[in-house]
């Protein structure tokens, strides 16, 4: 089995905790607090690992080009505009649902790479990235009160965890070009000094935004240091696993195959928000679990 498949399950994993603890910080937080909470802990964590990786490989970065840096501003941004509508999308409908819509990602990131990086999917890889999107609408169906299941295109938390994808779709094809222009290092020590990077750039973004646009916010955030630092935590251990994963394998497959994540919060949701799980919910999961097992044949 290629690398690339279990690092990317388990960030996928570690990507449903993130969120979980995020949601439960948007109490006490604004959502723009509760997306610089990713980052400014993140940093120190990620340049760490970095290090780490680094001096294992004896590789030492040297001067960015301009291709790394073009890739990074562009993912970075994109990553923080996906997390703040994301985390916008929870005020506004259930933990799944918000979840849901934001893997539409997989097929939008298919339709990036191939603009932005050349990278085509095979018929198969198409296949098997679409039969994952028809298991994301099936549990993105929301109940009416007539009983009958419509996909309600009006609903802010549809829209949010849509843009979400897209965003999201974006940063991931950007941090492939980022973590790809840094040559043949090992594509750990890639990965590490991309993420190391974007954290810093997005913590100083974020920091600036919020001091202007939510004064306040950023003291507040560093005031809840333990709950922010296990969501950094997560954070980074699941960035971590999503940016090796990017370097080894493009990122339509990649975003593919996260959408396993769809299984991890359905679970979240029925077991720790106590939300029902539903028929077209179980069969979504079992389209996603097909397309798991596609990707992992093409791969």
């Amino acid at each position: 089995m290629p690398l690339w498949i279990p690092i990317t399950i388990a960030a996928a994993f570690l990507q449903n905790l993130r969120s979980l603890l995020q949601k439960r910080l948007t109490g006490r937080l604004s959502t723009g607090g509760a997306t610089f909470s990713r980052f400014v802990f993140a940093f120190p964590l990620a340049l760490a690992y970095a290090l780490v990786v680094s001096s294992i490989t004896g590789w030492v970065p040297g001067t960015p080009t301009f291709a790394f840096a073009g890739f990074l501003v562009t993912g970075a941004l994109a990553q923080i505009s996906a997390t703040y509508l994301l985390l916008a999308s929870f005020a506004h409908g259930p933990f799944a649902i918000g979840t849901a819509y934001s893997k539409t990602e997989a097929l939008q990131a298919a339709i990036v790479a191939a603009l932005v990086l050349g990278e085509l999917l095979s018929l198969w890889g198409v296949a098997a990235v679409l039969v994952g999107i028809a298991g994301v609408a099936l549990m993105a169906f929301k109940r009416r009160e007539d009983g009958l299941a419509a996909l309600n295109l009006t609903d802010k938390a549809v829209l949010l965890g849509i843009g979400a994808g897209a965003a999201f779709a974006v940063s991931s094809v950007s941090y492939r070009g980022a973590s790809l222009s840094l040559g043949d290092a090992s594509p750990f020590v890639r990965a590490g000094w991309t993420l190391a990077a974007a954290t810093l750039f997005q913590t100083v973004v974020m920091g600036l935004w919020l001091r202007l646009r939510e004064p306040g916010q950023v003291s507040k955030t560093l005031g809840l240091w333990r709950e922010s630092g296990l969501v950094a935590l997560a954070g980074v251990a699941g960035s971590i696993g999503w940016f090796t994963a990017l370097t080894l394998q493009t990122a339509a497959l990649v975003k593919a195959l996260a959408q396993v994540e769809l299984i991890f919060s359905t679970l979240t949701s029925w077991f720790y928000f106590k939300e029902p799980v539903s028929m077209r919910e179980a069969m979504g999961i079992a389209l996603i679990a097909l397309s798991v097992v596609m990707i992992v044949t093409v791969a």
